[in-house]
């Protein structure tokens, strides 16, 4: 069935029958090819007889140009001359028809490009392999040229020479444009000056062009920078800061007051970066709390939510920074668990300074809304004790609110002025003031803070800061042994309630600055303007919206080595050296409404001299508390409410310690 295999007949395997080899291509090719010539590339059976025709088709130079091709004829092999047998490929004598024929095309306005085209082709001589690679071109290579290519690479060409004359013109008119350029910013730089008086008042009559005062405040800012080569003969700095500060109070709507006040702070060149700022609002930023949930759950749920964001930064492990959400941040159900809280960034470094411990007795002297008490808490996790004041118990309902939401049970919330709370409880490990101050950190919050501040909100701002400070200090305990620490921080960039505040207390009590732990932020001034400032004081640590990106702040740490009032121990040595009587010491801890007896006064210097005579003298230069006996006689109805007093507030501090 079928033919049968014949074993002796072998077929050859290999390609395809169409891209077998041909058989005679090399004779059939040497018939019009002298003897020796080697081709330089394979050609095809289409293309082998094209080349033939193309060669047999080429009129001869006495034809001339209006010559009539030939009718194809059977290509014949040629044979070369005696003279010419050592040359290989065609001779320079038949080179020249070899040449291509001119087509005759219109006269145009481009007949001279198209003649240099032509004559690139007619003119020169071509040698057999330019012909081959030309013509003869391979079925597999590249394609013989239509007429339409043709014409679109020959205006492809003269666009080439068109485009180099351009960009040679161009290029001139360039370079005279950027010197013209260069010599009006040049001649702008040198004209800038200051306006006149007239022209002045001519402004303020004026509604304000703010693209001009704009300007102004750009060419003011360079002048500033290099003044002595930039200035306009026989004018002052001043005048030119006095016309900064104008534009800057007109365009960023701010009070002299406060407007003079940040040229104090800032450079020139800075404070325009922290006036534009103040415009733009902070990223909102959240809290994970971690005594419900981890920040890895939480995002991954927020994500879900549609919200965008991103950890707030390396430096804290529970912030996370929210550009975009599709549901309002305060209204999740996450949020109403308790999962996270509202914070900003800046809030989050007191309590990352003030590095909290378990099992540790903390007091938050101002600690409305309750943002940092809840984190001091979830860093505690639930343990010790944190008492919370304020003296606003409006504000208190909000703390509560946010306890509860968050589940915080080690907090004691308290209404109690801060300036009398060393009388009322003391001997906390840790104490954080976050005081209240005139705000210029939180303008981005606040604008009514540009215009509504003056000079006595400030000094007013700045007493009370260095009494609460003072208090803070008295509350804890310098004994502790974990402890002895206090932050005090700002949400204000002004000298006067940072470093001047800091530098009050480092005079009153016996404290010292200690590094905040907060590996960024700028360093506290240690001296500015006629103001010289303790160099410890370059532990502390400022931030600016316009650098980090959060809220102005300022934090600084205290660890407190000593009980004793530095104050009293300088009024004790004065007392042995004149031998004054004890009517004039004033008691280390005052209860309050005591006075001290003048009938008895003798006698209670008498006993201080003696307990200070027990001291030694590393005691003495130490500051040593002093333990004193209550030897003064009091009315009995003093005395009896004191007793009272007393018991009610140990009473008070057992509730505090069990945690009822």
């Amino acid at each position: 069935m079928g033919r049968k295999l014949d074993p002796t007949r072998k077929e050859k395997r290999g390609p395809g029958r169409k891209s077998r080899k041909q058989r005679g291509a090399e004779a059939e090719l040497a018939k019009f090819l002298p003897a020796g010539a080697q081709l330089w590339k394979r050609l095809s059976s289409r293309s082998r007889k094209r080349a033939a025709k193309r060669c047999q088709k080429r009129p001869t130079p006495a034809d001339g140009k209006n010559a009539v091709l030939p009718e194809p004829m059977v290509p014949q092999a040629y044979e070369k001359p005696q003279h010419e047998a050592s040359t290989v490929g065609f001779s320079d004598e038949n080179a020249e028809w070899l040449t291509l024929a001119k087509r005759k095309r219109p006269q145009s306005e481009e007949s001279e490009e198209q003649e240099d085209f032509e004559m690139r082709y007619s003119n020169e001589e071509v040698s057999g392999d330019e012909c081959l690679s030309l013509d003869l071109v391979d079925d597999y290579g590249e394609a013989e040229l239509l007429p339409i290519e043709k014409a679109a690479q020959k205006l492809k060409l003269l666009q080439e020479k068109k485009g180099r004359r351009q960009d040679s013109g161009s290029r001139d008119h360039e370079d005279n444009a950027e010197g013209t350029d260069l010599a009006l910013n040049m001649d702008v730089e040198e004209q800038f000056v200051l306006p006149s008086i007239q022209e002045m008042q001519d402004m303020t009559s004026h509604p304000p062009d703010l693209h001009a005062i704009r300007q102004r405040i750009q060419d003011n800012v360079e002048v500033l920078q290099d003044f002595v080569a930039r200035r306009e003969a026989e004018r002052t700095r001043q005048e030119y800061l006095a016309l900064l500060r104008k534009d800057l109070a007109m365009y960023f709507s701010y009070g002299d007051y406060m407007i003079e006040k940040l040229m104090e702070l800032f450079p020139v060149c800075e404070l325009v970066d922290f006036l534009e700022a103040n415009e733009v609002q902070r990223p909102v930023t959240i809290r994970t709390n971690t005594l419900k949930t981890r920040r890895r759950d939480l995002a991954q749920v927020l994500i879900n939510r549609g919200v965008n964001l991103d950890p707030v930064g390396k430096w804290s492990k529970t912030g996370l920074v929210i550009y975009d959400s599709s549901v309002p941040i305060g209204a999740t159900p996450e949020y109403l668990a308790g999962h996270y809280m509202l914070q900003g960034a800046s809030s989050l470094l007191p309590v990352i300074a003030l590095a909290p411990q378990e099992n540790e007795k903390i007091l938050d002297m101002c600690c409305a809304p309750g943002g940092k008490t809840s984190y001091i808490a979830q860093l505690m996790k639930n343990t010790g004790m944190i008492l919370a004041n304020d003296a606003n118990a409006e504000r208190l309902k909000s703390v509560v609110g946010n306890l509860h939401r968050l589940g915080v049970t080690n907090t004691v919330v308290s209404n109690y002025d801060g300036r009398q709370f060393p009388k009322i409880l003391g001997g906390f490990d840790r104490a954080l003031l976050d005081a209240p101050c005139s705000g210029t950190g939180v303008i981005s919050k606040d604008p009514m803070i540009k215009t509504s501040k003056v000079e006595g909100d400030l000094l007013r701002c700045t007493h009370l800061q260095k009494e609460l400070l003072l208090s803070a200090i008295d509350s804890v305990d310098a004994d502790s042994e974990t402890g002895g620490y206090l932050v005090y921080c700002t949400c204000s960039v002004t000298v006067e309630e940072n470093e001047w505040v800091t530098d009050y207390a480092l005079k009153k009590r016996n404290v010292k600055l200690v590094p905040t732990g907060l590996d960024f932020g700028k360093e506290g001034f240690t001296r500015f303007r006629e103001r010289r400032f303790h160099p410890s004081l370059k532990l502390a640590r400022r931030f600016y919206p316009h650098t980090h990106n959060m809220d102005g702040f300022y934090v600084v740490k205290f660890k407190k080595f000593s009980n004793m009032i530095p104050k009293l121990l300088k009024e004790v040595d004065s007392t042995l050296v004149t031998g004054q009587t004890s009517s004039d010491i004033p008691e280390p801890v005052s209860a309050p409404g005591a006075k001290q007896s003048k009938e008895n006064s003798n006698d209670q210097g008498l006993k201080v001299k003696k307990q200070l005579n027990t001291l030694s003298p590393t005691q003495k230069k130490t500051g040593l508390k002093v333990k004193r006996k209550s030897v003064q006689q009091k009315p009995i109805a003093i005395q009896k409410r004191l007793q009272s007093t007393a018991k009610t507030q140990k009473r008070k501090f057992k509730k505090f310690k069990q945690g009822q």
